[in-house]
Order: C-alpha cells, then sequence, then structure tokens
C-alpha cells in the first residue's frame, strides 16, 4: 500500500481521518459512492471540502492510486468529484487509480477554486 506522504492525516480540530495507518488484514475497504443529502451536518460538509481541497492540492488533475487514503471519506466524493482514472477498476484495491473531476469539484465545492 502507498502511503501518500505529506498529505493531512485529518481535518485540524477534528476527528474526520484523510489517510489510514496501515493496510487491512481482513480486507480491504470497498469504494462505492455514498449519496450526499442536502441536511449533512456542516462538519460533514466540511470534512468533504478538506479532504477535496486536500486532493487537489495534492495530485491536482493527475490519476493517484488510492493507497492509504480512507475509504470511506473518498466515497462521501466518489462518482462526482473523484471517479475511477482506469477500466476495470478495483473498488477493492489500493493501488486503484483515482482522479478529481475539476469540473465537477468546481461546481459542487466553488469555495476551493
Amino acid at each position: 500500500m502507498q502511503k501518500h506522504r505529506g498529505f493531512p492525516g485529518r481535518l485540524r480540530g477534528t476527528d474526520f481521518q484523510f489517510v489510514i495507518r496501515r493496510a487491512a488484514t481482513k480486507g480491504i475497504t470497498e469504494i462505492k459512492a455514498r449519496e450526499r443529502y442536502r441536511d449533512r451536518r456542516k462538519p460533514d460538509r466540511e470534512a468533504d471540502s478538506g479532504f477535496l481541497g486536500a486532493l487537489i492540492e495534492f495530485f491536482g488533475d493527475e490519476p493517484f492510486e488510492r493507497g492509504n487514503l480512507d475509504a470511506g471519506r473518498i466515497s462521501w466524493l466518489f462518482g462526482r468529484e473523484v471517479v475511477p482514472a482506469e477500466d476495470p477498476f478495483d473498488a477493492e484495491s489500493y493501488e486503484a487509480l483515482l482522479r478529481v473531476d475539476m469540473d465537477v469539484a468546481q461546481r459542487n465545492f466553488p469555495e476551493l477554486f
């Protein structure tokens, strides 16, 4: 599992995790699109924005390996701002390639641009 050195570990001042410390021993967590409802709590929305901002700053629009990035946090953005960068896409692989869809990210999170 690739560790993204320098990537923020969590949202500053919260317990919202952005990375994991080590690979899972009992199966890798699958990345799957999660529905973001309008009534989500403000801290949850801030965590999405902070994580996406870190992805954009760290990787830009280039493909990146999932590595030690938290699958749960990716799942809140998956299928919209974060999309597969390979076909076929293995949602249960630490080597899976993803990329940020900058057009969708700018439309959904204009404060980051």
